[in-house]
């Protein structure tokens, strides 16, 4: 059977933009349309050719596959998903779509990428702080199973994706094998919440350092505290900025992130006879 060229059926160029390929078709689907040809199996012919054409070019996935593939795009369209097949599996159905028994040769002579494999990864929020790194199984080529160290950037954050090149399907005809993909999911902290790239607690602090002023100690990522001037006076729910004690960022682990401190004023829970009388005398200053 010749070799049907769409982009010749529709008489527009290999670069032809979905537009262009749109008006085309309707210009030539008018011209030829068995209404307009009555009896005429010529242009009932060309018409279905058209149409076919236009089917192919118009659809994003199958001209793409077209363009690749050429006359064999429908048999690469019908290959199933490979993504859980070990080498043997696939050789064998490879072999049963496109002909050639084990020790006879494939008339295929195309090859594409295997597909691209996601393989989900929890850390916590300190190791996200740090960088990490996960070892993990992976299967080779002969079916045997494999252990590779992948190492986890500081930085990273929920729906982060880290690359490991040539782990994933494997390729089509000989192809390349694809990639595997770590999707980075950061876990819940107990003490700390993560915006981004900057970080947010909340801290208690004495009813005296909120009326009077002073210094507090909050806690940091990396086991660190960091000295906060409280000005006297302060609200409670005071948030105040510590300037780049947030997380790394991820294309620039140099830089940092801010901290933001939540400040909760503590109440005594209890009183001493002296306390109490001065803070009535304090009250009743205020009054």
């Amino acid at each position: 059977m010749a070799f049907k060229d769409y982009y010749e059926i529709l008489g527009v160029d290999r670069n032809a933009t979905d537009a262009e390929i749109k008006k085309a078709y309707r210009k030539l689907a008018r011209q030829y349309h068995p209404d307009i040809n009555p009896g005429n199996k010529a242009a009932e012919a060309r018409f279905k050719e058209i149409n076919e054409a236009y089917e192919v070019l118009s659809d994003k996935e199958k001209r793409a596959k077209y363009d690749r593939f050429g006359r064999d795009w429908q048999r690469y369209q019908d290959i199933p998903d490979f993504g859980g097949f070990g080498a043997g599996d696939f050789a064998d159905i490879f072999e049963t779509l496109f002909g050639g028994g084990r020790g006879g040769r494939s008339s295929v002579t195309y090859r594409a990428k295997g597909q691209d494999v996601e393989q989900s990864v929890d850390i916590t929020l300190e190791e996200a702080f740090s960088g990490t790194q996960r070892t993990l199984q992976v299967q080779s080529l002969n079916g045997s199973l494999r252990s590779i160290t992948v190492r986890i950037p500081p930085g990273v954050d929920s729906g982060s994706r880290v690359r490991i090149a040539g782990e994933g399907a494997p390729g089509i005809g000989g192809g390349a094998r694809g990639d595997l993909y770590l999707v980075i999911n950061v876990l819940p902290h107990s003490r700390f919440e993560r915006r981004g790239d900057d970080l947010y607690v909340r801290i208690p602090v004495d009813l005296y350092t909120m009326l009077l002023g002073g210094e507090v100690k909050v806690p940091a990522m990396g086991g660190r505290t960091v000295a906060l001037k409280v000005p006297a006076g302060t609200q409670n729910g005071k948030v105040m900025r510590i300037s780049g004690q947030g997380m790394p960022r991820l294309r620039d682990p140099q830089t940092r992130g801010d901290l933001y401190v939540t400040l909760e004023v503590s109440l005594p829970t209890s009183l001493s006879p002296r306390e109490r009388e001065l803070v009535e005398q304090l009250r009743a200053l205020a009054r």
